[in-house]
């Protein structure tokens, strides 16, 4: 018992030194105030010549109208394809050659949430200052060619019809299905809406949701406050001011209390293993609850091979060799999933277990062993989440994104230690409940 007390009370002083030994090392976040009232954010950093930069945009799939799904991702993927430039144009190959020439590196994709367009560069002016004027026309300047959009509709129609056979995919999609009910997030591009996207359409999306009340910069690197206020404002003043008001979203529903005959979907697949998937709605990621959840998470589902998932699936039933669970949230309240694949004739079973499992810790929580080393776990893992300027940029997105407090990361390792076992087994028991749970298998007969 003596022992015991010791180890326990050295694993105390350890994390407790660990942390303000970290605290000091954490880079700040500065705010930088633009010319038409908005904010963009820094997080200034010498280490190496370069210079991140990323352009949210709310402009994600959520916008989609319900017959054109996949409009946001296409309007996305069309900015490195061509750009109006100096008073004529860059086509996409032009506009890509530029960018190489440079060793610099432009991208743009859309999530569920929004759209995202990011910027790499040495941050010597003679590299800099040209990416950064290809970057902004990028943004705000695109030609959307009929021709690339045809070619990018052949490319992602096919990517559609190829994922249409893997089990993985068609899980994955009645999940969304299944969880999002109503909420536009449901809906997944089919063949049929990305042939309803015309050209017009991807320019009057552009017009509509790229401009500045919709827009965060984020910057991380080797410049200075007055160098990245200088940044924002090139890009922020190259879009226009506002545009049309936007039709309110649908309200994100919690997932429904039904019978489990409503809540288990079985989808018929010719293959030798049963894909498993199982969740609800769950929380945003600005609710108090993120940290109890995030702890207790890691012990159930999230924490690898050392997990209850893991020791009740894998180790004592060999049933699959993976299994996990997590927390998706966002400013949208996102979802918690939990899947496996196994074989066919031992699915049920495997179902079976997974529920019993997540439903004992909704429960009881995490004991004081699991809930210790998850904690010891999350903290001691914490500088690998920022040992880069793409992990700070990561951080500082997700950070303004879901308008946190510009101090999380300084407080990250302070609100994972808090959390104490009444914590996590609370937050499991308001935001989950196994009545509201969906189960999707896809595979084959047992």
């Amino acid at each position: 018992m003596q022992r015991n007390h010791h180890l326990i009370k050295g694993l105390i002083v350890l994390i407790a030194t660990f942390i303000a030994a970290h605290a000091q090392a954490v880079l700040p976040i500065q705010a930088i105030p633009l010319s038409n009232g908005t904010k963009a954010y820094l997080i200034q950093t010498n280490a190496i010549p370069m210079v991140d930069i990323e352009i949210s945009i709310d402009a994600g799939s959520r916008y989609d109208p319900k017959d054109q799904s996949g409009l946001a991702s296409l309007t996305a993927a069309l900015l490195t394809r061509g750009i109006q430039w100096q008073g004529g144009f860059l086509n996409e190959a032009q506009q890509a050659d530029a960018i190489a020439e440079l060793g610099a590196s432009i991208s743009a994709s859309a999530s569920g949430e929004r759209a995202i367009v990011r910027a790499r560069s040495l941050s010597k002016p003679d590299i800099f200052d040209p990416l950064l004027q290809l970057l902004v026309a990028s943004v705000s300047k695109p030609i959307f060619d009929a021709s690339i959009l045809m070619r990018e509709k052949q490319r992602v129609s096919a990517a559609i019809q190829e994922g249409d056979t893997k089990p993985e995919v068609v899980l994955q999609k009645r999940f969304r299905q299944e969880v999002f009910g109503n909420y536009p997030l449901a809906r997944s591009p089919n063949i049929e809406s990305i042939a309803a996207i015309k050209e017009g359409d991807l320019k009057r999306f552009h017009q509509n949701f790229y401009r500045q009340d919709r827009v965060i910069v984020n910057i991380v690197g080797n410049v200075d406050p007055a160098r990245a206020k200088q940044i924002a404002e090139q890009i922020i003043t190259a879009l226009p001011a506002k545009g049309p008001v936007i039709p309110a979203l649908p309200s994100l529903e919690r997932s429904p209390i039904e019978p489990e005959s409503k809540r288990l979907i079985r989808i018929p697949f010719q293959t030798q293993q049963t894909h498993i998937a199982m969740g609800m709605t769950a929380i945003t990621r600005d609710n108090p609850d993120y940290f109890p959840l995030l702890v207790g998470n890691y012990v159930l589902g999230g924490g690898g091979f050392v997990s209850r998932l893991v020791g009740e699936v894998r180790d004592k039933r060999g049933f699959a060799y993976s299994v996990f669970s997590y927390f998706q949230p966002g400013r949208d309240t996102g979802t918690f999933e939990a899947g496996l694949q196994t074989r066919n004739d031992q699915a049920d079973q495997a179902l079976n277990v997974l529920q019993e499992t997540i439903a004992r810790f909704i429960e009881d929580g995490p004991s004081d062993a699991e809930l210790a080393a998850a904690k010891a776990n999350l903290i001691n893992g914490y500088p690998l989440r920022l040992d880069s300027n793409r992990k700070l940029l990561d951080n500082l997105s997700a950070i303004t994104w879901n308008q946190l407090p510009l101090n999380t990361l300084d407080v990250w390792t302070q609100q994972v230690a808090a959390v104490k076992k009444d914590d996590v087994r609370n937050a499991f028991k308001r935001h989950l409940d196994m009545r509201r749970m969906i189960s999707v298998l896809v595979g084959g007969t047992p």
